[in-house]
């Protein structure tokens, strides 16, 4: 496989996203919703954990290949995708921990910092690829 940090990360986005989309629809079920969340703080955070994993993962996943096709620094890759990795499932962690009004979760706080690190780093060195490199 010449993408291996790329496909491991797919593969394991896939995973929560399979995961997450099967709570959605659990939740769903329960409080019989074919649409809307009916205001359920259940149905919610399931939404709201799957919407979110699905919102992040392509880019991410488009930047890492890119940038494995363009023969990155492989343990640089693996690191970044990891990061991402850890603050998915960290994020997901943290949409279903209960919470006073108005403060997130320390699960959600890290996993939006470790996603928007990752993607901060994988755009910017993509781009440093594309200025430095005689296309």
């Amino acid at each position: 496989m010449t993408l291996p940090v790329t496909a491991f990360v797919a593969a394991v986005c896939a995973l929560l996203l399979l995961v997450t989309a099967i709570d959605t629809v659990r939740q769903r079920l329960r409080v019989k919703a074919a649409f809307g969340d009916h205001g359920d703080a259940k149905l919610i955070s399931a939404s709201r954990a799957h919407g979110n994993l699905a919102e992040y993962a392509p880019i991410t996943i488009i930047l890492l290949g890119l940038l494995e096709t363009a023969r990155a620094n492989h343990m640089g890759l693996m690191i970044i995708g990891a990061m991402f990795l850890i603050g998915r499932v960290a994020h997901v962690i943290g949409l279903y921990t209960p919470s006073e009004p108005g403060k997130a979760p320390l699960g959600r706080q890290i996993g939006v910092l470790a996603t928007f690190g990752a993607l901060l780093v994988l755009a910017g060195w993509t781009l440093w690829i594309l200025a430095t490199t005689n296309l």
